[in-house]
């Protein structure tokens, strides 16, 4: 049985992205040329009611729009105006790498991203300092794998993409390499559907 061929967004970074950011970082050896390590993406609904039914409908979410089954996260701390005690179910989290990741971002970038209602771009300014870029998502309804009639709740999470970027300029560039839709004024105000940590 052959294998199964790469994914398009692997071989379009190995095949453009990786001389492109050679010649545009100026990096004489490879393995300093920037990479996606793994993405991890958070989501919480600790504030609903029904906290034990909305963690179970997140990760039947969260694992059709990644192709993976998510973990549950727990409080570690109580929370009485949320009636909230340590310990208890509060989200799901799930950690993407090789196939899944970059199908994910792919599906991502292509697809998700651009029926955003309004949508100018996504922050410039969203990374840690350590090359990582954080993404909030307000509406999962955008994944295509979502089928808005069967949804019994809006989600929200944040999507954490890690790379192998000494400074967040080489990660930044990488991302617009990949085809990360960077809003061109970094002082115009988020769009409505997505938020990004310092935006």
């Amino acid at each position: 049985m052959a294998p199964a061929p790469a994914p398009a967004l692997k071989k379009y970074y190995q095949e453009h992205a990786v001389p492109a950011l050679r010649e545009k970082l100026a990096l004489k050896n490879v393995h300093q040329i920037p990479r996606i390590e793994k993405v991890v993406i958070n989501c919480s609904v600790g504030k609903e009611a029904d906290r034990k039914v909305a963690v179970e409908d997140a990760a039947n979410d969260v694992a059709k729009i990644t192709g993976q089954r998510p973990v549950i996260t727990k409080a570690k701390l109580a929370i009485s105006n949320f009636k909230l005690r340590a310990g208890e179910p509060v989200g799901v989290k799930v950690t993407l790498r090789g196939r899944n990741m970059y199908e994910f971002l792919e599906r991502l970038i292509k697809l998700a991203i651009p029926v955003i209602r309004d949508f100018r771009g996504v922050a410039t300014r969203a990374f840690d300092g350590r090359g990582n870029y954080t993404l909030g998502i307000k509406d999962h309804t955008i994944f295509p794998e979502i089928e808005i009639d069967k949804v019994k709740r809006n989600l929200g999470f944040d999507i954490c993409i890690v790379t192998s970027a000494r400074t967040d300029d080489e990660a930044r560039e990488l991302l617009k390499v990949l085809g990360m839709p960077f809003r061109r004024n970094p002082n115009e105000a988020p769009p409505t559907q997505t938020t990004s940590q310092a935006a």
